[in-house]
């Protein structure tokens, strides 16, 4: 008995979904051009087609007007542009706004855009999960799924830019997502690029940040290429039996030697570096850590990134009261150490990294376009 027919619809439009090429991740690894020849156009048509995508926030075909109709009518049946679907939509009072987007294969990922002022600001995964295991954050729950391609990283960027309202650009990224950026740094450097790059976003590079635990070869890497975007060093301990507790993959590596691959990477790049510490009631609060950490940060030219925890259903770890808040800050001031305590936004959609994802597992049919 054969198969039904149904199926075999199914069967068909999946291989020929599979067989599609992809012209984001063609774009973020130059192969465009290569692309429009075998599709029979001249090499401009690449460009044009760039703009579309890229600069001009379109998702389909029929809206790039200044292409022949024959050849957006091949567009449609030999690649795509999206690779990704949205899965959920959130948005806070405060402007920010939320995606959990969902993958070909059925992974699903987080990325933000968060409105400040005139800052318009998005943070991006990395990853489907992550393996660095810090205990307070949800990404990592359920260990590393995979590495997102070049294409995957930078369709976060263009999806969360054409929630903007026509005239308004983004003005910074931060890889601060699901994952661990610089295990993943061979797709994501080149999604970076379209990133600042003048016929890309546009964004400088010095309003480009990567936050990293802590791969000393990986921070090496980025001083030998000189890419000169900012790095944030996810300390969250003042001592390596303490962060080893908080981020088990510190047992392996130590603290020093992240410090010294990230001074190197001062002395290349020239950028500030900036050391998150996420504040954790009674576990790493206390006025000796403060103590501690100011002594390990004397002397270097860094910004202390501190935020207090962002509660994650299902963890123990609280956040801090106001009092050991202040404290701690204050501790850390009278070292002459530059502190900022960032901002909380987004609680109440679930912005903390993987929360949104952990709490939309049951629902696993992606919805078309994007709602509140």
């Amino acid at each position: 008995m054969g198969r039904p027919f149904s199926l075999e619809i199914a069967i068909g439009s999946l291989r020929q979904t599979l067989l599609m090429i992809d012209l984001v991740e063609q774009i973020v690894r130059h192969q465009l051009e290569e692309t429009v020849k075998e599709l029979g156009q001249p090499k401009f048509r690449a460009k044009q087609l760039r703009e579309w995508i890229v600069q001009k926030r379109v998702d389909s075909f029929e809206e790039m007007t200044n292409l022949p109709k024959a050849f957006r009518e091949k567009l449609a049946e030999s690649c795509r542009i999206w690779t990704t679907t949205i899965a959920k939509h959130t948005t806070a009072d405060d402007g920010t706004e939320k995606l959990l987007v969902q993958l070909h294969d059925g992974g699903r990922i987080e990325c933000v855009l968060l409105r400040d002022g005139d800052r318009r600001t998005i943070c991006i995964s990395s990853q489907v999960g992550c393996a660095m295991g810090c205990v307070f954050c949800a990404s990592g729950l359920d260990g590393v799924e995979r590495n997102l391609t070049a294409g995957e990283i930078a369709e976060q960027m263009l999806r969360l830019q054409m929630l903007l309202p026509e005239g308004e650009r983004l003005s910074h990224i931060v890889v601060m997502g699901m994952g661990e950026p610089l295990a993943n740094i061979d797709r994501l450097l080149p999604a970076l690029d379209l990133a600042s790059s003048e016929d890309g976003l546009g964004i400088s590079a010095r309003r480009i940040t990567i936050s990293t635990v802590g791969l000393p070869p990986a921070i090496d890497k980025l001083s030998k290429l000189d890419t000169r975007y900012h790095l944030a060093v996810s300390l969250h301990a003042p001592n390596d039996e303490l962060r080893t507790q908080i981020v088990p993959v510190n047992k392996t590596i130590g603290i020093q030697k992240i410090l010294d691959a990230a001074d190197h990477y001062f002395e290349v790049s020239g950028r500030r570096l900036t050391f998150e510490y996420v504040l954790l009631s009674e576990l790493n609060d206390r006025p000796e850590h403060a103590q501690q950490l100011a002594k390990l940060l004397k002397g270097r030219p860094a910004l202390l990134n501190v935020i207090p925890y962002n509660p994650v259903p299902g963890l123990p770890y609280e956040t801090p009261t106001v009092q050991a808040q202040q404290r701690f800050r204050e501790i850390l001031e009278s070292h002459g150490i530059t502190v900022k305590f960032r901002h909380r936004k987004g609680d109440k959609i679930n912005a903390a990294c993987g929360q949104l994802r952990r709490l939309s597992k049951e629902n696993l049919v992606p919805l078309e376009g994007m709602s509140s």
